[in-house]
């Protein structure tokens, strides 16, 4: 695997931390039960990090590292402002869009892992980080189900 090849994989892993980490954000200013805000907030805060985990690769493979989400992310994030005028921010719209962006996040993560070659600290980390973007795509599911179980 070229240097090049790991530089974009990793930006586009960077991106999606980013569009993850705004799309909590804006998750858990629209959601009104308080632990799903507190929830949103803290799954923003741990993408934040695996983007700033991620950006040091970059440069040691020779790349510049990317310092926001992607046009597909903030689309998705405008889709969700659009749609959720509309329907005034249910709590459940608000799970459902999450996990979608979820399900392009592990999309993204498992791509990635399709990689032949990748370094085996970097395949490591990547593996750590997909444990938790699976894990937030399915409390997130869980949560939503359970929200609709209530309506």
């Amino acid at each position: 695997m070229t240097n090049d090849r790991i530089v974009d994989t990793l930006n586009d892993l960077i991106e999606t931390s980013k569009d993850g980490e705004q799309g909590f954000n804006a998750c858990a200013k629209h959601v009104t039960n308080s632990e799903l805000k507190s929830l949103f907030i803290q799954r923003a805060i741990e993408c934040q990090r695996a983007a700033a985990e991620l950006q040091p690769f970059v440069l040691q493979y020779g790349g510049k590292p990317e310092q926001s989400g992607s046009v597909a992310g903030a689309l998705h994030r405008g889709w969700v402002a659009v749609r959720d005028s509309l329907t005034g921010y249910s709590d459940a719209a608000v799970l459902e869009e999450c996990e979608r962006g979820e399900d392009t996040a592990l999309a993204r993560y498992r791509k990635a892992l399709k990689e032949d070659s990748l370094p085996p600290a970097l395949r490591a980390v990547i593996e750590r980080q997909l444990i938790g973007v699976q894990r937030n795509h399915d409390q997130v599911k869980l949560l939503r189900d359970q929200h609709k179980a209530t309506l």
